[in-house]
C-alpha cells in the first residue's frame, strides 16, 4: 500500500496537471465531468463539461491525483505539502525552478543534514511542495 496524496483545485486542475506532466516528463490521465455516465452528470447541474473530475499523474514510482472541485469551495492548500525526491541535483534544481515560476519560494534550495538539496515553494496553482535531492545521489 501507498498513500496517494489528492489535491482539489478551484477550477485549474487541468492546468496544473497539464504542468506538472511538462516538468516530470508524464502525460496525466484526465476525465471531465463531461466524461461521467449521463445519470450522475444529471446530478452535478452547473459543473462545466472541461472541468476535472479525476486526473493522475505518475511521478517516479508514485501518483498525483487531482480533480477540480465543483463545488468552488476548496480553501487553498495549508497544512499539507507534496513532497518529491529526485535523483540528483541538477534534476532537483531543474523540478525545483520549473515548479517555483509564477509561485513562491518559500525556502531556497540549499544543501541540509539529510540531503545535498532540499528546498520548499508554493507553485502558481497553490500547491504546496518539499523538494529534494535522494540522499544516494549526493
Amino acid at each position: 500500500m501507498q498513500p496517494i496524496p489528492y489535491v482539489f483545485f478551484k477550477d485549474q486542475a487541468r492546468a496544473a496537471m497539464t504542468r506538472y506532466g511538462e516538468v516530470f516528463g508524464t502525460a496525466p490521465e484526465i476525465m471531465s465531468f463531461k466524461d461521467m455516465p449521463d445519470e450522475d452528470r444529471a446530478q452535478m447541474p452547473g459543473v462545466p463539461d472541461d472541468a476535472v473530475m479525476h486526473a493522475g499523474l505518475a511521478i517516479g514510482d508514485g501518483w498525483l491525483f487531482a480533480s477540480d472541485d465543483p463545488s468552488g469551495e476548496t480553501p487553498e492548500m495549508a497544512g499539507c505539502n507534496v513532497c518529491v525526491s529526485l535523483a540528483g541535483d541538477d534534476e532537483t534544481r531543474r523540478v525545483f525552478d520549473a515548479l517555483a515560476e509564477g509561485g513562491e519560494v518559500r525556502m531556497p534550495l540549499a544543501p541540509m543534514f539529510w540531503t545535498s538539496l532540499f528546498g520548499t515553494l508554493t507553485d502558481k496553482f497553490g500547491v504546496r511542495w518539499m523538494i529534494m535531492a535522494d540522499s544516494d545521489y549526493q
